[in-house]
């Protein structure tokens, strides 16, 4: 069964609600709620906001992703990608926007600006030890097993 997300607008808008796309998209399109186009020099960072705000089931996350054709042709990202939205938070979505590329990027009201992926979550155990296990990678990292 799939877990039920709910949405509440913060603001008045004509805009439609957060959607999938298509019958097998992993992410609900977010969009931007702003008044006016807004301009990302190459290298600047913004906190969109979306004009929603959701309330995720315990034990599930909503993931802030970048959407792949701007992140392509524009160079948009997600600085904190995913960005993670805990079941408990209940203010305003606003994506965490970033300009990857050489050129200015506009966003305008209403553009489709990153994707939100709901997936389940694990809670671990967090026991302290002494010493953990050996392991063939031993303390090996970045980039230690290859290219």
């Amino acid at each position: 069964m799939n877990p039920t997300v709910k949405i509440a607008r913060v603001r008045k808008s004509s805009r439609p609600l957060p959607a999938y796309q298509s019958e097998h998209a992993a992410g609900i399109d977010l969009m931007a709620d702003i008044d006016a186009p807004l301009q990302m020099a190459p290298g600047e960072r913004r906190a969109v906001p979306t004009g929603v705000a959701v309330e995720i089931p315990v034990g599930y996350e909503g993931q802030v992703r970048p959407r792949s054709g701007r992140a392509l042709k524009e160079g948009l990202g997600v600085i904190n990608s995913p960005g993670t939205i805990d079941a408990d938070y209940r203010g305003e979505v606003k994506v965490l926007l970033v300009n990857l590329g050489q050129l200015e990027i506009r966003i305008l009201p209403g553009d489709r600006i990153a994707q939100l992926v709901i997936t389940p979550v694990v809670h671990a155990d967090i026991v302290e030890v002494d010493e953990l296990a050996p392991s063939t990678r031993g303390p090996g990292g970045f980039g230690h097993t290859g290219r």
